[in-house]
């Protein structure tokens, strides 16, 4: 009865924590906040984000974390959630006028999630030094920011007040405090003022009649200053002043239709595509609601079976010759690019977009295939081609491919996306397209070519600091092992070098360790051949600070064949076998005499003098602990 109550409770922490890990990457996508909270969102956001792991180490040490302190955390990870949607208001007015009770707002979060971490007594739990120092750091910016929470630009707070008091009359308020509220606020002509409006009506169709009399009040002060933008238009005539503003009357601006306006942005539609629902949308902001984790139609909240996207050519036509008939610059369109392919003869052919697309949700299995296979090469050189690709919404409909049954589609699925994580930017589509899970999938189901290249890939994506840790809690590093001792000279290599990524991380040192990393390196390291020694001498060098790690290659007797490599190896083989055996003599008088009467003493002097900066410093301090320094 004890054991299925410590296993029921234990199941109740990992589900807080894993609730905690979602709710923290929800917030990662929150990215499109007001002007003037966005310095406030971005560093909550960051902090959180930092914390994001933490949860993921939680996970190996869950049944000593306290219950209540995770729920509390939890909350105020809901409550930040709340409040970084609500920023994402675009009334600027607004904001500045309930400046207090924002202030008030990111405050009190900010002492509630210092009050969480210390609940937490992350010196009591089994965690790396690493992880109790983030923490720390992370305790000490949320106090900062309780503190020390100045916004800038809410120092406009008493001057709008003033003139929100002062009635209609524009000449109750001077032309300089208009202008410079308008400069801060960036409202340079009617156009941004109109879209002022519509953010206030769509805060009142949010919260219905109590707001009512707040806007009616405000839009007394939009009216003033559409009056003051009318005056200075008359001032200032028709070009620009240096230091000043041109305003332009509001009756030049041509009206756009409101089927040109994209639901989202409210903005003209320089893109327009079609989802699934048959709504049409502006690409960027529809693929900005997708990646950020939504399956909805914003509009109509229907489900979406599928993301595609589908030109709406008839309404870009109709946008391109209305801009044309109100001497607007046509819009140019993503859908209208095409993807460049190099031919035979080194000439080159365009290939739609959206055709390709299109296959890569077919019900034909070959058609998949041979899309996922055109993406790959299309992508494998082409940077502009790779940008294209993952605008386009490629990226989530060839995860859905790594899990077919069918192992050449996986192998086109997962090469097409380890080309298109060349790209910086597709690696955070990547990553937020849950690939990870579809990749560990092929590494342990897919063909040998199929699991190298999503090993190559798992290297691409831990080029992130941050993806190092989402990776290694997914269960990638078992994968990545099982490669390494047992896969093709191209797996090893390309598993060594995924596992030596992730392994810069400390918390994953651990887990390759518990994988049984450590016999096949050092099986790679001594055998005559050697084809592997330098990539497992460089993953040993690391795994070698984690405790299980050092002990687990101290008895293996590998001192003799690292001092070899100091005397005789490459230069930077003498710089990981030196590193390695600092960290195994340090304590351990016996692997000391060992090392001091084999005779590596000129080897380390020689290196003290003349090797890299690490290298000095590796051999300095072997020298110190044998007692030459």
């Amino acid at each position: 009865m004890q054991m299925a109550a410590e296993s029921k409770g234990g199941g109740v922490v990992v589900g807080v924590l894993r609730s905690l890990i979602n709710v923290a990457n929800e917030i990662s996508h929150i990215t499109t906040v007001n002007r003037l909270l966005k310095p406030q969102c971005r560093d909550l956001s960051r902090r959180i984000t930092v914390l994001a792991p933490l949860f993921h180490d939680l996970l190996d040490v869950f049944s000593s974390v306290p219950h209540n302190a995770l729920v509390s955390l939890h909350q105020t990870l809901l409550s930040a959630k709340e409040l970084l949607l609500f920023a994402t208001q675009r009334s600027q007015f607004y904001m500045i006028l309930e400046w207090e009770q924002i202030k008030q707002k990111f405050c009190d979060l900010a002492a509630r999630f210092q009050q969480a971490m210390i609940e937490i007594s992350w010196d009591k739990l089994d965690v790396s030094l690493e992880v109790k120092e983030q923490v720390a750091l992370v305790t000490a910016q949320f106090k900062r920011a309780k503190d020390n929470f100045d916004p800038p630009g809410f120092e406009l707070h008493e001057l709008l007040v003033s003139i929100f008091k002062q009635g209609c009359d524009v000449n109750n308020a001077g032309p300089a405090e208009l202008r410079l509220i308008c400069e801060k606020l960036q409202i340079m002509n009617a156009e941004d003022l109109k879209q002022e409006s519509i953010a206030l009506c769509k805060m009142v169709e949010d919260k219905g009649g109590c707001f009512e009399k707040n806007m009616q009040e405000m839009s007394m002060v939009l009216k003033k200053f559409e009056d003051f933008m009318l005056m200075e238009s008359a001032d200032f005539g028709s070009s620009p002043r240096t230091g000043e503003l041109c305003w332009k009357l509001s009756s030049q601006l041509p009206v756009i239709p409101d089927e040109f306006r994209c639901p989202i942005s409210l903005e003209l539609m320089k893109d327009p595509v079609i989802i699934c629902t048959g709504q049409t949308y502006e690409r960027g902001c529809i693929k900005k609601w997708l990646d950020a984790g939504h399956g909805t139609c914003p509009k109509t909240q229907q489900i979406l079976p599928s993301p595609i996207l589908i030109p709406n050519h008839v309404l870009y036509n109709l946008i391109s010759n209305w801009c044309e008939a109100n001497g607007m610059e046509p819009p140019r369109r993503l859908g209208s690019l095409r993807l460049c392919k190099a031919t035979s003869d080194g000439a080159s052919k365009l290939l739609d977009i959206d055709a390709l697309i299109s296959k890569l949700t077919s019900s034909d299995i070959e058609s998949r295939r041979c899309a996922a296979g055109e993406l790959r090469l299309l992508a494998k050189h082409n940077g502009h081609n790779r940008m294209l690709i993952a605008e386009a919404g490629a990226i989530p409909l060839l995860v859905d491919l790594l899990y077919v049954p069918d192992t050449g589609t996986q192998e086109q699925a997962v090469t097409a996306i380890l080309n298109l994580s060349i790209n910086v930017d597709n690696k955070e589509c990547i990553m937020a397209s849950e690939a990870v899970l579809g990749i560990i999938h092929v590494l342990n189901n897919g063909s040998m070519e199929a699991r190298e290249n999503a090993a190559a890939t798992l290297f691409s994506l831990s080029a992130v600091d941050e993806n190092k840790v989402a990776i290694g809690a997914s269960g990638a590093i078992k994968a990545l092992v099982t490669l390494f001792c047992e896969g093709s000279q191209r797996g090893k290599v390309d598993a060594a070098a995924a596992l030596f990524n992730l392994c810069l991380y400390q918390g994953n040192r651990g887990r390759a360790i518990r994988a049984g990393i450590v016999p096949k390196l050092i099986e790679m390291l001594t055998e005559p051949c050697g084809e592997m020694r330098d990539e497992a001498l460089a993953i040993i060098a690391i795994v070698v600070s984690h405790p299980d790690g050092k002990a687990a290659i101290s008895s293996m007797n590998v001192v003799v064949t690292l001092v070899e490599l100091i005397n005789n190896g490459s230069p930077i083989n003498k710089e990981n076998a030196t590193s390695v055996l600092v960290h195994l003599c340090s304590g351990d008088p016996l692997h000391l005499q060992i090392v001091n009467s084999i005779g590596v003493i000129d080897s380390l002097k020689d290196l003290a003098e003349n090797g890299s900066e690490r290298g000095k410093r590796k051999a300095v301090q072997l020298l110190e602990l044998i007692g030459i320094y």
